[in-house]
């Protein structure tokens, strides 16, 4: 039988070779993220492995799953063990080898397999491991799913299976992938493009799918090396954005595409530098493919602009926008079930649903929407399509450290404060509060559409700060002030990543 994972274990010492190590709190949301090796071992993977059968097994889901790693130097490590785990579950496991996580997705449709337990961290540091699992294509893991694995595995709950499973390696999937994302039209409009990968996974497929379809690529940090020597791969982080900000400036290039660790988000640099976040990316793109699509139905996230419920463009063209959870797997599956034509999140996971895509998140799909969208605007550059949008003040995505065990309390409290506020008919920012959203943390919206948003992290030990203003900078500012004096007051809340 094997043993239950103990969450006290320390590497170098004759039980952490001997038992399973896996700390309760890696199990989030809907992903799982684990510090290796201080919060899980290869023997903890292997658990995970066989608690993932047996989830398959309770939910009636054929026990096939495809499995893939990202470049870190030991991904490939925990992909064996993980899939040593599921080979005793009794799975038949399909070995897709260093890949994307949308490859991975793919995968689940090109070799008709349901399952997918893709080992990735995506853009946290180095040191950080995980999985993106899903046994309902595209779908990825509902908190109801994670809740379920996390007890199955934590209480090891495996029971006894006959037999194991079927190990089978696909050595050709990257190329398959390639070649789907190829039968898109080569460009006509002559476009340089700097490829900013951040020496992550992307690094080895989105310059070459790029260039076939007749962009003058411009790689940037594309050479392979996991110890991410320039920055981590994350299109949020202001040093990447800033090094691929001067790399466009310097090749006087038309845009930049960024790429994160494991290839499902892409970010946006415009012709001047300047980038723009995913979610005014979002309402670029909500107009260009409105037009084409009349009455469209958009999904987004919390954290994104207001101006997808108040663009006049989108107004005109019929569109229509539901907000909803923050995090890559809610938004998914909500734009699945709502028949929503896209979900865009504001950290750069776009969702395309049919006709345009399959409906899982794919950073080089973004990509070429992005490229779709500069095609059909002969003449324009992409800057001149940002400027045409109404103007906003925004921050980029901040994230003050907050333990795991703790960061949901404290969010608790910071929406009472304001509901409190709000209740008591107090002004914040000198306005009065014209809505409290909370479906997701707080979303604090002011009289004259400013906002502020503040949740906790779905996948790592941090609370997520946003803010906006229709009006001015100093409003955008002030909203922020009001958050930040409020956080203060929590001594669990630490420093902050970035801040405005």
């Amino acid at each position: 039988m094997f043993p239950k994972p103990r969450q006290d274990l320390v590497p170098n010492t004759a039980a952490f070779e001997r038992l399973p190590l896996v700390k309760a709190t890696g199990f989030r949301e809907y992903d799982a993220r684990w510090l290796f090796p201080d919060e899980i071992n290869l023997l903890g993977m292997e658990a995970v492995g066989l608690g993932l059968t047996t989830l398959m097994r309770e939910r009636g889901v054929p026990l096939r799953i495809v499995v893939g790693h990202d470049f870190r130097s030991y991904s490939s490590a925990i992909k064996a063990a993980l899939i040593t785990g599921l080979l005793a579950g009794g799975a038949e496991v399909h070995d897709i080898g260093l890949a994307l996580s949308p490859m991975a997705y793919f995968a689940q449709f090109e070799l008709d397999v349901e399952g997918v337990a893709m080992v990735t961290a995506s853009h946290n540091d180095n040191g950080w491991t995980g999985i993106k699992m899903g046994i309902d294509r595209p779908l990825t893991f509902s908190p109801d799913d994670m809740t379920r694995l996390k007890e199955i595995v934590m209480n090891a709950e495996f029971g006894e299976y006959d037999g194991g499973g079927r190990y089978i390696y696909v050595p050709d999937l990257p190329e398959r992938y390639m070649a789907d994302l190829l039968k898109h039209p080569k460009y006509t409009r002559k476009m340089k493009v700097v490829v900013s990968c951040g020496n992550g996974t992307a690094a080895a497929f989105a310059p070459e799918v790029l260039s076939k379809l007749g962009c003058e690529v411009v790689p940037l940090n594309c050479e392979l090396d996991h110890s991410f020597p320039a920055h981590n791969p994350n299109p949020e982080d202001l040093a990447m954005l800033n090094a691929t900000r001067d790399a466009v400036l310097e090749h006087k290039a038309d845009l930049a595409l960024v790429f994160d660790g494991d290839g499902d988000r892409c970010g946006v640099v415009d012709n001047t530098g300047e980038a723009i976040f995913a979610d005014k990316v979002g309402v670029m793109l909500a107009r260009d493919i409105s037009a084409l699509h009349k009455n469209a139905h958009f999904v987004v996230d919390v954290k994104s602009t207001g101006l997808f419920k108040t663009d006049p463009v989108l107004i005109e063209n019929g569109a229509h926008t539901a907000y909803w959870k923050t995090g890559h797997s809610y938004i998914k599956r909500y734009s699945h079930e709502n028949g929503a034509l896209v979900g865009f999140e504001k950290s750069g996971h776009f969702f395309f649903n049919k006709p345009i895509g399959r409906g899982y998140d794919d950073g080089l799909v973004s990509a070429m929407a992005v490229l779709d969208m500069l095609e059909r605007s002969p003449g324009k550059t992409l800057a001149e399509l940002k400027d045409a949008l109404p103007r906003t003040w925004q921050s980029p995505t901040m994230s003050p450290h907050c333990a795991d065990e703790t960061k949901y309390g404290v969010v608790d409290q910071v929406v009472k404060h304001f509901e409190d506020v709000a209740e008591r008919g107090e002004t914040l920012a000198g306005q009065k509060i014209r809505e409290l959203i909370t479906v997701n943390g707080i979303r604090i919206v002011l009289e004259d559409g400013t906002w502020g948003l503040v949740r906790a992290s779905s996948n790592k030990p941090e609370l997520v700060v946003v803010v906006e203003s229709p009006t001015s900078e100093a409003n955008m500012r002030a909203i922020f002030a009001e958050i930040d004096k409020e956080l203060a007051n929590h001594p669990e809340v630490g420093e902050y990543n970035q801040k405005i």
